[in-house]
């Protein structure tokens, strides 16, 4: 049965929240509401929440996808003012308070767009069409097939030169999830690959990292962006500055600005994100990153009801924009489900949104990483530890936390990659989508 509404279009007078993107910061926002005399419909093209700062652990055979994934309506369940819709949006009719996608039209008063970032390769299409991204799960599924089959094909080819490339994974941007990326291929390739391809004709493993600005980790101080280089090149990472990438040749010869090249069967792009261009359908001036300009509430700027978190908005006013990382957008994802609560409720609303930075760190490998909080530095195994256990407390499930913790466990422990499979779904007829 139809639920009533009111003059205003409510379902049963409780106002209507259309949240788009089961990130962290839409997935936040919705379980804060979970008290407001609100309803509140989640909308997401995959009907999970994923982890992605481990993301790259899946690539590099460390993780299952279940172990970084939760499945959204698990997450909502017994949350009796929320329901999840998988589909993708298509169009925004703000004036009319719907949105297009395709599972039909949704009705809304309040609709908040947090459906996050995309791979950014600049308008490279050589990079578009041959780079492998890392931002989905599909993508990390992809990446470690790839890899995995790459050494396959190592192992049997009689071509020195071929064998080279096929060994050869470069990592294309040194911000975290670069350094992150190589510095987990590295361990992968030398403590795990090798031993499995014991008696192959396997040359040198080589995993590069390329990154066009004069240091890595540009978010992080100094003595830390050092300490890190250190330890890639330690661990056997070739780190190369101040190397911009011009183009990626589908045989796998990657171009360099000065012309040189290099040779490598896997490239990881990670040199950038944008945001998603579900802020396109609003029809308002987007900056540089495609992010949605919005006020210090979070209500996007020239359009009414509408708000945007996470790594689609701009801030404007102080200490904006912010970086497109995950504390931001659940900062963001807490303080509108106040406002929308206070409104609810007819209650004052909160202030201006103040974005708490409580600091950034980023993990090299085994028993390395570093952390920066405040005017506190760590670097080295403290900077490692802290690390695991900030990641470890904010994964959802405590399933995944303890299946995750052991295979840290064992990978640490036997120097073994529990993932080491390479398997891709098979399609009915070609196709795998629901008619």
């Amino acid at each position: 049965m139809q639920q009533a509404r009111d003059s205003q279009g409510r379902d049963g007078g409780r106002l209507r929240v259309l949240v788009v993107g089961a990130g962290f910061g839409g997935l936040t926002l919705t379980r804060r509401l979970r008290a407001a005399p609100v309803q509140v419909t989640l909308l997401d093209q995959n009907n999970y929440h994923l982890f992605t700062p481990l993301l790259y652990q899946v690539a590099t055979a460390l993780l299952d996808p279940s172990e970084i994934a939760h499945p959204v309506r698990g997450i909502l369940r017994g949350q009796g003012n929320a329901r999840f819709r998988m589909g993708r949006l298509l169009a925004v009719h703000a004036a009319e308070h719907r949105v297009e996608t395709s599972i039909g039209d949704i009705a809304y008063d309040r609709l908040v767009l947090a459906a996050g970032s995309v791979n950014n390769t600049f308008g490279n299409p050589s990079i578009e069409e041959h780079a492998f991204p890392l931002k989905e799960l599909g993508d990390a599924l992809a990446l470690r097939n790839h890899v995995l089959a790459a050494f396959e094909r190592a192992a049997t080819t009689a071509d020195p030169q071929q064998r080279r490339r096929f060994e050869t994974i470069a990592v294309v941007g040194a911000g975290p999830t670069g350094v992150e990326c190589s510095g987990a291929f590295s361990e992968l390739s030398r403590l795990v690959l090798r031993r499995d391809y014991a008696g192959e004709p396997l040359d040198r493993i080589d995993t590069e990292l390329l990154e066009a600005a004069p240091s890595l980790l540009g978010s992080f101080a100094p003595s830390l962006q050092r300490a890190a280089k250190r330890t890639l090149e330690r661990k056997g990472v070739q780190v190369r500055l101040s190397t911009p990438v011009k183009e990626l040749k589908g045989s796998g010869t990657l171009v360099l600005g000065d012309g040189a090249t290099v040779e490598a069967a896997t490239v990881v792009w990670t040199a950038g994100v944008k945001a998603s261009p579900a802020g396109e359908l609003l029809g308002v001036a987007l900056d540089r990153g495609g992010r949605v300009p919005v006020d210090e509430w979070m209500r996007v700027v020239g359009v009414s009801d509408v708000y945007a978190i996470g790594d689609m908005a701009a801030v404007r006013g102080v200490g904006g924009p912010h970086p497109m990382l995950a504390p931001p957008a659940i900062q963001q994802g807490e303080h509108v489900a106040r406002q929308l609560t206070a409104e609810a409720t007819g209650q004052p609303g909160p202030g201006p949104f103040r974005y708490r930075d409580k600091g950034t760190m980023a993990t090299i490998g085994r028993n390395s990483g570093i952390a920066q909080i405040g005017r506190l530095r760590f670097s080295g195994f403290i900077g490692w530890a802290m690390w695991l256990v900030v990641h470890l407390v904010q994964i959802i499930g405590f399933r995944n936390r303890l299946i995750v913790l052991i295979n840290w466990a064992w990978d640490y422990v036997l120097f073994d990659r529990p993932v080491r499979l390479i398997a891709e779904a098979k399609r009915r007829n070609g196709d795998n989508q629901i008619p």
